[in-house]
């Protein structure tokens, strides 16, 4: 049985930023448009209902992609604040420890390259979330993890009106679920960006990638949070090709990213990257529609639920990318100087 919606917590930032906006005589307010208000508070300055300066939570479970890199060049040159970075398994990264090791001589590197703003990443043990026969979301049994405690945390510090937290996702949407599970009002602080499923001819799937790795989790986050799915993917050996290896920084995040590069899947679907890109480079998208849940989706143990098109939907589906430009933006902020503080 289908568990009841909850349009409130689904809706709940627009509707607050309207009110806010109404309140300080604002001219009309719409996600995605170009409008800038007279309070002060300007609307969103790309296609989706955040920016880059909405802080981001990382979750994710190994690399083999460049949405850390992205992550932490954004954070160091006016991009989205980091709050957290959360790092779990999948069936694509299986070893915990493993996932954060990689991620650590991410770190590591930045740091001492100069960057600064990182956070610490953190192992979150998790399994996929278990449907409960009554089909209640609520009687949902929490895994309790590390990184749906962050979610919970780091937003109630970070969000404020008007600037929810992101939390870009690239692996599965369990800790992002279990966050609800734990706090219900998370999803009143919390916009999530997920690089998940494909798009189809009627809206948008989640399915592979990511998509079929906990389905009961896609199911609580499309019916309790405010969500953006990217289904739209690139090779990530597109943003840095050997050629450019020459003209890396010299420095320890510049020798980490070449030691890296080989490694790099030339696969479009790996392209993680996509969900921070997104939320953090407004250029980034280029196509977008509001959806809705299907209101005749059933529950499907091996996919989430099916996205349809709604104007007045709570969700988002990006279905257009300027890889090009995310591209030409990596390789210039790992060039420049001003990026190390020099």
């Amino acid at each position: 049985m289908k568990s009841a919606r909850v349009p409130l917590s689904a809706v709940r930032w627009p509707a607050l930023l309207a009110a806010f906006l109404t309140a300080c005589g604002t001219r009309t307010l719409d996600a995605g448009s170009d409008v800038t208000t007279d309070s002060g508070l300007d609307a969103p300055h790309g296609l989706l209902p955040v920016d880059e300066r909405n802080p981001v939570i990382l979750s994710n479970d190994g690399t083999g992609n460049w949405y850390g890199l992205y992550s932490i060049l954004f954070a160091n040159t006016g991009g989205p604040r980091l709050g957290g970075i959360a790092i779990n398994t999948s069936a694509y990264a299986t070893n915990l420890n493993d996932n954060l090791a990689a991620w650590q001589a991410l770190v590591t590197a930045a740091r001492d390259s100069g960057l600064r703003g990182i956070p610490e990443p953190i192992g979150s043990v998790s399994v996929p979330l278990v449907r409960p026969s009554s089909g209640n979301i609520d009687a949902t049994t929490a895994n309790g993890s590390n990184g749906a405690q962050l979610i919970v945390d780091v937003s109630a510090q970070l969000a404020a009106p008007g600037r929810p937290v992101v939390v870009a996702v690239g692996g599965r949407l369990t800790d992002v679920a279990d966050a609800y599970l734990l706090d219900p009002t998370v999803t009143e602080r919390v916009v999530v960006v997920a690089s998940l499923g494909s798009g189809s001819a009627n809206g948008a799937v989640m399915g592979a990638p990511n998509g079929e790795l906990d389905p009961w989790a896609d199911w609580i986050v499309t019916e309790r949070f405010q969500y953006v799915q990217v289904s739209a993917y690139y090779a990530p050996t597109l943003d840095l090709p050997s050629s450019e290896l020459a003209n890396l920084p010299d420095n320890a995040l510049g020798a980490f990213v070449a030691s890296e590069q080989p490694s790099i899947a030339d696969v479009p679907t790996m392209a993680d990257q996509v969900a921070v890109l997104a939320a953090g480079l407004p250029t980034f998208v280029t196509a977008v529609e509001r959806a809705e849940q299907d209101p005749k989706a059933t529950y499907d143990s091996k996919s989430g639920p099916a996205l349809v098109p709604n104007d007045s939907g709570p969700h988002w589906l990006v279905t257009g990318i300027d890889a090009a430009t995310a591209g030409a933006r990596l390789r210039q902020l790992l060039r420049d100087p001003k990026t190390y503080g020099e």
